[in-house]
């Protein structure tokens, strides 16, 4: 018997004619008597005098209407109950990343939950994959923004569809600004900042080729932005994620795609067993929703 079911038959008896019921309850008259007629089978017996213009009900029918109207009345106050308790979710959520394509998506993340738990609040903290893995394996960030490659060994995760790609800073005023894109002889000779994560040094120097030279490594940095300074002062080019570079000064500092194009992927990461807050179990129930992962 379904509560959906009960609320029609409640209606009809408050109505007393399946017309008017049908119009209140925005269904049609032939769909909502044959859900009654399916009620009646479904309880083996009759629980209306239909009459020419109005129905009443059978001995059964008004022991059902009693039953359902309790059954009702405890539906909507467990409802009521649960809504409070969603309501009643606070706390901090520390979500960490960095300058990521990846980052723009969570904006949204964090729009779809706040129109649900509205007393929850967040703590962004900004620096690269092993950082911010670091601070998640102690415990103190709750949900990590992680550039591959990176050991998930330890984490759960959700790996993102769209790409990061991988792009050169430089001058306005550098010569390699007037080409569509940057190959790895057009950086021959020329001073560098490359990240400071070794694994995705590794990578760059394989896209670099035999004419990469460590020599050429002016600087390391874990966040483009810092190594922006460097470029802008034209002390050396630098190999970053696109991230949050469209959102610059072009007036100050230039990028331009690396051919053959290079690119990583990107993950929603937390830590596999760890105890997490309320607020924060249910940001990555509502994240793996958001995403297409689950349901929440």
């Amino acid at each position: 018997m379904e509560i959906r079911v009960l609320r029609y038959f409640l209606t009809v008896v408050r109505e007393e004619g399946i017309n008017r019921a049908a119009e209140v309850l925005h269904i049609t008259q032939p769909t909502l008597s044959r859900q009654l007629s399916q009620l009646e089978e479904e309880v083996g017996v009759k629980l209306f005098h239909r009459g020419a213009r109005k129905i009443t009900l059978t001995n059964e029918g008004i022991l059902l209407r009693r039953r359902a109207e309790e059954i009702l009345s405890l539906v909507d106050r467990t409802e009521s109950e649960l809504t409070q308790q969603e309501e009643l979710v606070e706390g901090r959520i520390v979500i960490g990343g960095g300058e990521l394509t990846a980052m723009q998506v969570l904006p949204e993340i964090i729009e779809n939950f706040h129109n649900k738990y509205p007393l929850v609040t967040f703590d962004i903290f900004t620096g690269n994959a092993d950082l911010v893995k670091e601070q998640m394996e102690k415990g103190l960030i709750d949900i990590g923004v992680l550039l591959e490659p990176v050991d998930m060994e330890k984490f759960e995760f959700i790996r993102l569809k769209g790409k990061e790609r991988w792009v050169v800073l430089m001058s306005p005023h550098d010569p390699l600004s007037g080409k569509e894109n940057v190959i790895a002889k057009d950086l021959d000779n020329m001073p560098l900042i490359l990240p400071r994560r070794t694994n995705v040094q590794n990578e760059l120097s394989n896209w670099l080729g035999d004419s990469f030279q460590e020599k050429q490594v002016l600087f390391t940095s874990n966040l483009a932005t810092n190594s922006a300074l460097m470029v802008q002062k034209g002390l050396a080019c630098s190999l970053v994620i696109e991230g949050a570079v469209p959102f610059w000064d072009k007036k100050k500092i230039v990028y331009r795609p690396l051919y053959p194009e290079l690119t990583s992927s990107s993950v929603f990461a937390w830590k596999r067993q760890q105890p997490f807050s309320l607020a924060a179990a249910k940001f990555i129930e509502n994240m793996k929703c958001f995403l297409g992962i689950g349901e929440v």
